[in-house]
């Protein structure tokens, strides 16, 4: 691992990876300049480095419902399957590879953990047509969209179900990020990558974003609706199935056997290891502890 301020302390641009990713191909091609003349005292060896999030967005655009076998997991709801869920996480959520995700009782019985490709933003824009979509492409990550189940799901005595993806989504270290961003140049098709969680080392999900229901470009292009897209923002592109929810029938989960469906063992519970992984990019692992009082 390089340390470019010691590497190179002439870039007073380049104080944080968001400045990187403004910076475009003019910024890559000083990253490759610097990883061929970095000096020894820039060099340090990332098994002994304590990393951060790679990234620190200043907006986090959640697409949800992004696979069949997952809608087929969840109670039932008439948002499921007709497009993407849209829910936002902050800065506040992120934490990175190693940090601990709190289960705060008082906020949640029922953590879940979803293994997700998010995507970084390298290009600004707005109305992004879907085959251009990515173009704008920084890089790639993975995600860990923790979840309050108990929080997300309502249901009325009559039955009726419906989701509330405030409270469920967005709270302290409810989204880990890491363990790196691998670029885009360096991920030639992202509908070709396969995605597992582990529990304990136990598996939980296994699947590939070529099973999503929309495309990498086509959330893009969703969210590009709403909102300018700005460099270092970050989209989440959905989980598949074999969350803990599934077997939940008290929140209206139900699970099938299927071809590479793992029935999950239940919530996380404090002193369970969290790994998730995306081929290409890595694993982000992180333990869960239990809130302090």
């Amino acid at each position: 691992m390089i340390d470019l301020f010691a590497a190179d302390p002439n870039q007073p641009q380049w104080r944080s990876v968001t400045d990187l990713i403004r910076g475009a191909d003019d910024a890559l091609r000083g990253l490759d300049d610097l990883a061929r003349t970095a000096p020894v005292h820039a060099r340090h060896d990332a098994a002994v480095v304590d990393f951060g999030p790679p990234v620190m967005p200043s907006t986090v655009l959640c697409s949800g419902s992004n696979s069949s076998a997952q809608n087929a997991e969840k109670a039932a709801s008439p948002v499921c399957g007709a497009e993407p869920e849209f829910f936002l996480k902050t800065a506040d959520c992120v934490i990175g590879p190693g940090d601990a995700i709190v289960a705060d009782m008082r906020l949640t019985s029922r953590l879940d953990c979803e293994t997700e490709l998010a995507i970084v933003i390298g290009r600004p824009g707005r109305h992004i047509a879907v085959e251009r979509a990515l173009d704008h492409v920084f890089g790639y990550t993975v995600a860990n969209d923790v979840t309050a189940r108990d929080r997300q799901v309502r249901r009325t005595p009559e039955g009726v179900t419906w989701y509330e993806l405030g409270r469920g989504k967005a709270f302290d270290a409810s989204l880990p990020l890491g363990p790196a961003i691998a670029l885009a140049r360096d991920i030639p098709d992202p509908a070709a990558l396969t995605l597992t969680t582990r529990i304990d080392g136990d598996l939980r999900q296994s699947s590939g974003t070529g099973d999503m229901i929309w495309s990498c470009a086509e959330p893009i292009h969703f969210f590009s609706i709403n909102f300018t897209l700005k460099p270092g923002m970050v989209i989440l592109t959905g989980t598949p199935a074999g969350t803990a929810w599934s077997v939940d029938a008290d929140l209206g989960g139900t699970w099938t056997p299927g071809p590479g469906l793992v029935r999950a063992t239940g919530y996380c519970q404090p002193g369970d290891i969290v790994e998730c992984e995306v081929s290409g990019i890595g694993v982000l692992r992180n333990t869960v502890v239990a809130g302090r009082d």
